[in-house]
């Protein structure tokens, strides 16, 4: 079974469905590759799923080790690089609760590091990963 179909919905817009969920995802092409900028470019996914996948991997491990992660927060940069024009670079900051123990503080990280995103990602993206224990 697929795991998403697509259509192209025209203007550089297309429209992915998950199959075993019926959710849909938009993108648009960004304001400075022709685009409207309106929803997620390809590479925002992109962008998105590494901060995404890092936190699904600490949530299991959190889970294991019988940790509250609810309401951790990350945010994501990603950079760009020209002629080829592909990402370069995806920064992810985490904000993470300071109770943490320093055991506990370095196996998430560890877990984020490995997540299958990170680990699937071209070798040259450069990926920088903080972590705020606040």
């Amino acid at each position: 079974m697929s795991t998403a179909t697509a259509r192209y919905a025209g203007h550089l817009r297309t429209e992915a469905t998950h199959v075993a969920s019926g959710n849909t995802i938009l993108t648009d092409a960004p304001v400075d590759n022709h685009g409207r900028g309106e929803a997620f470019s390809p590479t925002d996914l992109v962008s998105a799923a590494l901060g995404a996948c890092m936190m699904t991997i600490m949530g299991i491990v959190a889970d294991r080790h019988e940790l509250d992660l609810t309401g951790v927060q990350y945010d994501v940069t990603k950079h760009m690089a020209a002629e080829p024009r592909r990402i370069r670079q995806i920064d992810v900051r985490f904000q993470m609760p300071a109770s943490l123990s320093e055991k506990e503080r370095t196996i998430l990280e560890n877990a984020a590091r490995t997540c299958p995103v990170a680990l699937s990602l071209n070798p040259e993206i450069q990926q920088e990963v903080q972590f705020d224990y606040v």
